[in-house]
């Protein structure tokens, strides 16, 4: 008895003790050094900031085949691809901001709402483009849905356009009722309507995107970019490059080439033949501004910095070997290195364009050309020209001159964009024919120069152009890749929809060779 009236309470007060543990066990869990809940301002301000993830000359733009490493130890221009850089984790985030917008009192349309639903569209292009199905419908539900189904490109990109269709109509109702909530805008200083431009100037890449598919029903891709075009006041776009939605870089948060790598790589990187080659075929003063000339071309051939024809790129195909062979003596090298002047010069660079005008201009004159509204396809098509010139500083509304600036010596270069640069038969529109397509294709590709992530490569997927150069250099023997695999990490949680969604679309292999809905 006596042992039992020792025990007794003791196991009271035990029960007791526990019970006042399990009533504060959430407020023992909290960290008081860790935020609970954060405003939808601070959390947009990382997701845009997210939408500069293929930053300038990164791997990604010698994909692009815009520039070549010539140096092993710094990289290679091989293709071999394996699992894709995803962006989920910026999409929870997209979620969150929505959440934490309707938690302060925000009206279920809000800007936080509409931008939202464009950064879905934008990131779910982005990685659909590059692996192909994905989990989206059941993706972004945390512990509810831990191995989401994937969903079939076609209908991701028809859940983009609808996303997109939306965020238009909202941005409009929040316009017309001067809603000032936005805030931690890193672009535009808060404007919603510099938002919508980019949000519909969007709509025409993603549109343009599909167009292997244009015959597909359902699909209607003609009919919706005609009512794009033909309807400005209901979807406003881009006018000029002051809309341009682009990263501007800082001290702070330098550009990728700057003094403090000059010494390590100025002479370590190429320009690619596949785009200086193309710039120096037509004359385009665009080489002058972006490279330097060829050192072999000055010592030994004769040449100077103000003769176009100094700039050669490097193949991307080459061996690496011989590349490197190549570049070895600094006075006799074979291929042009980056501008000095322009790329190492400063830590700010030049803004890293995300979307960008002269895109849209091209996109307009292709969808001319192959017939999905009626305009002029030649003014769209040198709108885009002249606004990549401008973005380099070249005067394209009279005759002029850039000076070119190389071992502290100054050369003019006059240009002369109608008189002369428009007038050549390789420049000059040819139609809306099979010809003047692959001219504004090619200007295109020229326009998208160390900008817009992956556009250049996807752009050519579809299309074919301009010529990408293949060989020992790129690897994959011999062949450029339609698609990355998807991340190991959906092979080791998520296998059972992993298998399947190969299975539908490549055959049950994850093989970057083979071809997704959207290029087929």
């Amino acid at each position: 008895m006596k042992l039992k009236q020792i025990i007794f309470p003791a196991a009271i007060a035990f029960t007791m003790v526990l019970g006042g543990c399990s009533d504060k066990f959430e407020e023992y869990e909290r960290n008081p050094n860790r935020a609970e809940s954060v405003s939808p301002d601070l959390v947009f301000r990382g997701v845009v900031s997210d939408m500069n993830i293929d930053r300038p000359w990164s791997n990604i733009t010698r994909w692009n085949q815009f520039d070549c490493c010539n140096y092993n130890y710094y990289g290679d221009q091989r293709y071999d691809w394996t699992g894709a850089s995803l962006n989920y984790t910026t999409l929870k985030n997209v979620v969150k901001m929505e959440e934490e917008a309707i938690k302060r009192g925000q009206p279920e349309v809000n800007p936080y709402s509409a931008l939202g639903k464009f950064a879905r569209a934008f990131f779910y292009y982005r990685m659909s483009s590059l692996v192909g199905d994905l989990p989206m419908n059941e993706a972004l539900k945390g512990l509810e849905v831990t191995t989401p189904k994937y969903d079939a490109q076609k209908d991701i990109f028809l859940q983009i356009l609808d996303w997109l269709e939306k965020s238009n109509t909202e941005l409009t109702q929040l316009i017309a009722s001067g809603d000032r909530s936005l805030d931690g805008d890193i672009y535009f200083a808060n404007d919603l309507r510099k938002w919508q431009k980019v949000v519909n100037t969007f709509r025409l890449r993603v549109l343009i995107s599909m167009s292997r598919r244009e015959g597909e029903a359902g699909l209607n891709l003609k009919a919706q970019f005609a009512e794009l075009f033909n309807n400005k006041a209901k979807y406003p776009m881009m006018e000029s490059m002051q809309d341009n939605l682009q990263y501007a870089y800082s001290q702070f948060n330098k550009y990728p080439s700057n003094p403090d790598n000059l010494g390590f790589d100025a002479t370590r990187y190429n320009l690619s033949a596949t785009h200086l080659d193309n710039l120096v075929t037509i004359n385009d003063p665009r080489a002058y501004i972006v490279a330097e000339p060829a050192t072999k071309q000055l010592n030994t051939n004769g040449k100077t910095p103000a003769d176009i024809t100094a700039y050669v790129g490097a193949p991307a195909g080459e061996d690496l070997a011989n590349m490197s062979s190549k570049m070895a003596n600094a006075e006799q090298a074979e291929y042009s290195v980056r501008s000095r002047s322009r790329y190492y010069n400063n830590y700010v660079g030049e803004p890293g364009i995300i979307i960008g005008y002269p895109e849209m201009c091209f996109n307009i004159a292709e969808a001319i050309n192959r017939g999905w509204l009626t305009g002029d396809a030649e003014e769209w098509y040198k709108n885009g020209i002249k606004a990549s010139w401008r973005f380099y500083g070249i005067p394209v509304e009279m005759a002029g001159s850039i000076t070119k600036i190389y071992n502290n010596q100054s050369y003019v270069i006059p240009v002369d964009f109608e008189g002369v640069y428009y007038k050549q038969a390789a420049v000059k529109y040819s139609g809306n024919n099979t010809d003047g397509l692959k001219q504004i294709l090619i200007q295109k590709y020229l326009a998208f120069f160390q900008n817009s992530g992956w556009e250049a490569y996807f752009n050519w997927r579809r299309t074919g152009l301009p010529d990408f150069s293949v060989g020992t250099g790129t690897g994959n023997s011999g062949a450029i890749p339609m698609r990355f695999q998807y991340p190991s990490s959906e092979r080791t949680t998520n296998s059972a929809n992993w298998t399947s969604a190969l299975q539908s679309q490549y055959g049950g292999e994850d093989n970057i060779n083979a071809r997704m809905w959207l290029v087929k």
